[in-house]
């Protein structure tokens, strides 16, 4: 069975996908009636070396992706996975020769086909007296026992692209290009590793592996490595591809040891994600940091790749200063990395976070009775979450994915550890702070998210007052933000609905003379979650729910009318106690009952 590709014709896709790169990038152009990329001001290369590279489509973004100032001149493509044509390199020399350069520079990788082929194409070009040289570049660091075709060639000839490039941009002549560049390839290596196999357009996939296999050493076409191991973690996948490419008994081995300096490439095959790049980087960076090794530059991405191939290579190149210098050089290659010309080893990583603003306390701020009564109705709407905790994702899994009881069990059980370092803030605006950060924290998910929202909201107007018309003020503060930034609306059948009805009765406050109890009471009679099932849901974080989810009761507006009845209980309670004129735990002057003092 053939893969899907999003191509035009499997004939054409070689010629199409080279057409979309020159056609997106001005600075370059197609040599007509060849498959051939050209730097579009050839014109002023006169008295300079061209390099010209090539080989079979399927690698992108090699190699025409590195056609640019500082890097190659020109590109030839052939068919995915084939060579390009004797006709359409031979024309490429003579195209940058007749724009005046005084010699060309092919690089090719070691395959049987590319060597033939461009080996052809410059024999013709030097009978017709064009100055031509060749450097076969083998970075494969896969067999430990060279075999007579030598090591093929990986994606280590990008670095050959780019120290070739400096060079010549330099005004460097064809001789001496030839001769640093053989003594480079000299100093690096390439290994890759791969999950599975690729496909060619019209054809099935080249080679097959277990699930539970990866293939070592493998080539960009899919051909076999030195051996196939079980699948492992990024790490151990890394330590061992390192392990192999250092070893001193593999001949194709490089010659990394404590103290050396690297260049290191990590590079994607073309199907591997971001993420499982990342983290390839990651793991390769702390082990060779880890062998003493330093890494002079790291470039990461996709450098030269195998279709659709899910597997990366590693290159480590042996610099110094001025090599260094021409990797660092200036390029306009639209696939090279902007890198920074910096150490990777010892740079500092990472920023010390900003402390936390540390919030000034009043006299009250903690201890004292209002503290300990506050524990005391924490504790309940916690032991309240916790005995609804499997009623509320039996509510949930109508509707989503049955971990509303669970979420909240997590606040609650977070809460009580809290509650065991010590007396909570006895002022408002604090402990609203602290809870919010906790259940930012601890609680996870959107309730946490949301929950934070609303009690970082609603601690700023009880920063100044702390007197019902502040707490009637802070429950609006707190439901624009939830509003703001969650979406929902009164009436969308959200844990908002509750918050929404109660803040509607909480409005009393603000009038001269409301009195605490009977207010928050009302508020809590006035909406249940028996009053949602009638409303129609509207809102929500998953748009897929279907109707006969819609059907069942949502858990979110039950969770936070429990809260407000136990809240609401235990006022009732202290409120019996209270004496016509209370003493104020907040310090605030005044004979009615606060929110605070309970």
């Amino acid at each position: 069975m053939t893969s899907k590709k999003l191509v035009n014709s499997v004939a054409g896709c070689a010629d199409d996908a080279l057409a979309g790169l020159v056609a997106c990038n001005p600075n370059l152009q197609l040599l007509q009636g060849h498959r051939v990329a050209l730097r579009s001001d050839l014109d002023s290369l006169k008295g300079r070396v061209a390099l010209l590279s090539g080989g079979g489509s399927g690698h992108e973004p090699a190699h025409a992706g590195f056609i640019g100032k500082g890097m190659l001149t020109g590109v030839i493509a052939g068919a995915v996975f084939t060579s390009p044509a004797v006709g359409s390199i031979l024309a490429a020399i003579r195209a940058v020769a007749q724009a005046g350069t005084v010699g060309t520079l092919l690089i090719v990788k070691n395959y049987t086909g590319d060597r033939l082929n461009f080996g052809l194409a410059r024999e013709q070009a030097r009978a017709e007296g064009i100055p031509v040289e060749m450097v076969v570049i083998g970075d494969d660091s896969a067999f430990t026992v060279l075999k007579k075709a030598g090591r093929r060639g990986l994606c280590g000839t990008v670095l050959i692209h780019k120290v070739a490039g400096a060079l010549a941009e330099a005004g460097v002549g064809l001789e001496e290009i030839t001769k640093r560049v053989n003594v480079v390839a000299k100093a690096m290596g390439t290994l890759g590793v791969s999950l599975s196999s690729c496909s060619v357009p019209g054809s099935k996939p080249t080679f097959e592996l277990s699930a539970d296999e990866v293939e070592l050493g493998l080539g960009i076409h899919g051909e076999a490595g030195v051996r196939r191991i079980k699948m492992a973690t990024a790490d151990e996948i890394v330590k061992l591809m390192l392990d192999h490419m250092t070893d001193t008994t593999n001949a194709s081995h490089v010659p990394v040891q404590p103290g050396s300096s690297v260049v290191m490439m990590v590079n994607n095959l073309g199907g591997l994600s971001f993420l499982e790049l990342g983290i390839i980087a990651d793991a390769a960076v702390r082990s060779l940091e880890g062998r003493g090794v330093k890494i002079a530059r790291a470039l990461v991405g996709t450098f030269m790749s195998a279709l659709e191939m899910p597997g990366i290579s590693l290159t480590l190149l042996l610099v110094d200063e001025p090599l260094l210098k021409l990797i660092d050089a200036e390029t306009t290659a639209v696939a090279w990395p902007n890198v920074a010309a910096v150490s990777i080893t010892g740079r500092k990583r990472n920023r010390v976070a900003p402390a936390e603003p540390q919030e000034a306390l009043d006299s009250t701020a903690v201890g004292g009775s209002a503290s300990k009564r506050m524990a005391l109705v924490l504790e309940r709407v916690c032991s309240t979450l916790l005995g609804l905790e499997e009623h509320l994702n039996a509510l949930d899994r109508a509707a989503g994915d049955g971990d509303c009881g669970t979420t909240h069990s997590r606040a609650a059980r977070a809460i009580r550890e809290w509650l065991k370092e010590g007396p909570p803030p006895a002022s408002p605006a604090q402990l609203l702070s602290k809870l919010s950060v906790l259940l930012l924290e601890k609680m996870g998910g959107s309730s946490g998210a949301l929950y934070g929202l609303f009690l970082t909201a609603a601690a700023q107007p009880l920063k100044v007052k702390t007197s019902l018309p502040a707490w009637s003020a802070a429950m609006d503060a707190g439901l624009e933000a939830m509003q703001k930034y969650g979406k929902a609306a009164p009436g969308d059948r959200t844990m908002l609905d509750s918050l929404w009805a109660a803040g509607q009765e909480l409005q009393a406050w603000k009038s001269p003379g409301a009195d605490l109890l009977q207010v928050l009471t009302k508020a809590v009679k006035s909406w249940g979650p028996h009053c949602t099932h009638k409303l129609k849901k509207s809102f929500s974080l998953m748009p897929e729910m279907t109707d006969a989810m819609d059907r069942e009761r949502m858990a979110a507006p039950k969770k936070t009318w429990m809260g407000f009845r136990r809240l609401r209980s235990h006022m009732d309670a202290q409120g019996r106690r209270k004496t016509a004129k209370p003493r104020h735990h907040c310090g605030q002057k005044g004979g009615r009952t606060q929110l605070c003092c309970v």
